[in-house]
């Protein structure tokens, strides 16, 4: 059998929307169940925005009504799916000269559970713990984030009298109440001792402004000097993905375990720095990444140059 081949108007201003999807259905190479897919999700785009409109008409205002309408409450995984059949879609169509501008790039995609899991590259975490235009109340968090690998909230819960400065280590109230030691390295501990500077009690990373009354916190989220209150974990999350480019205050534990997995440093201390409890959870943390793995493989490559 011959393979279909989709009939189109000459002139790419005259192809419609139910037009251009026919021919990428059938031009692309798809398997039987992503067509049915990829069909589902563009014969709505056509309903919704009308089959015989022109293509090249098609705006990013559209087609993030069109995604919002249909799959605004659905899962980020649900989501980004249904918006990657759109962008391939008119990525399709840029090829074919039907569109000027690709419309889909208004459309942003969610941050999923695997987002969440992705590591940081040390140099762009480098880059963020020395900007001169970050107060030094993030840049202190941050770091000991990362060189502790301890949970933000654990981090976050922390006060003054619970650094020791002198032995880089801090007390910290773990999963299930339980009182546990986070190490930290001198980066961390410079930064510390700046921001605690002069302080006594009170928890050692406050907000910017003190509450009103009718919103005090308890009195232990609360430092005694200023009346500030603790830095909230919603706030610090919302500045860690401003200065960072979109990336979680989670990912920071991520990325202290995935670094020291390529280190070579054993699973035995990995659990101890993370304090998993079981190796399974771990594991979900420490994946290096795939330079480290391209890294390895040469590295053990039987046929590779030595040095003469």
């Amino acid at each position: 059998m011959s393979p279909r081949v989709a009939r189109l108007p000459s002139s790419p201003e005259a192809v419609t929307v139910a037009e251009a999807i026919e021919a990428f259905l059938v031009e692309r190479d798809l398997s039987a169940g992503t067509r049915i897919k990829y069909r589902a999700t563009l014969e709505g785009l056509a309903s919704e925005l009308g089959a015989d409109t022109p293509v090249r008409d098609v705006t990013g205002r559209q087609l993030v009504a069109f995604l919002q309408s249909r799959w605004g409450v659905a899962s980020p995984a649900t989501w980004n799916r249904h918006r990657a059949t759109v962008r391939s879609f008119f990525a399709y169509c840029g090829r074919q000269r039907w569109v000027v501008e690709d419309p889909s790039d208004a459309t942003e995609r969610r941050r999923d559970h695997e987002d969440q899991l992705r590591a940081i590259p040390r140099a762009q975490l480098e880059r963020l713990w020395n900007r001169r235009d970050v107060p030094l109340r993030e840049r202190a968090l941050w770091r000991l984030l990362y060189e502790s690998a301890a949970r933000a909230n654990e981090i976050l819960a922390l006060d003054v009298g619970d650094i020791d400065l002198a032995n880089r280590r801090a007390v910290i109230i773990a999963k299930g109440g339980a009182r546990e030691l986070v190490h930290f390295q001198t980066g961390s501990a410079r930064l510390l001792a700046r921001l605690m500077a002069g302080r006594r009690q009170g928890p050692v990373f406050l907000a910017t402004t003190a509450p009103a009354p009718a919103r005090a916190p308890a009195a232990n989220d609360l430092d005694p000097v200023s009346g500030r209150g603790r830095l909230s974990y919603r706030r610090a999350e919302e500045l860690f993905a401003k200065y960072s480019g979109g990336h979680s205050l989670h990912q920071l534990r991520h990325s202290a375990l995935t670094d020291l997995a390529e280190a070579g440093v054993s699973l035995s201390l990995l659990m101890a720095k993370s304090r998993h409890r079981s190796l399974r959870s771990l594991q979900r943390y420490a994946r290096p990444r795939p330079e480290a793995v391209a890294a390895m493989t040469a590295a053990h490559d039987p046929e590779r140059r030595r040095p003469s």
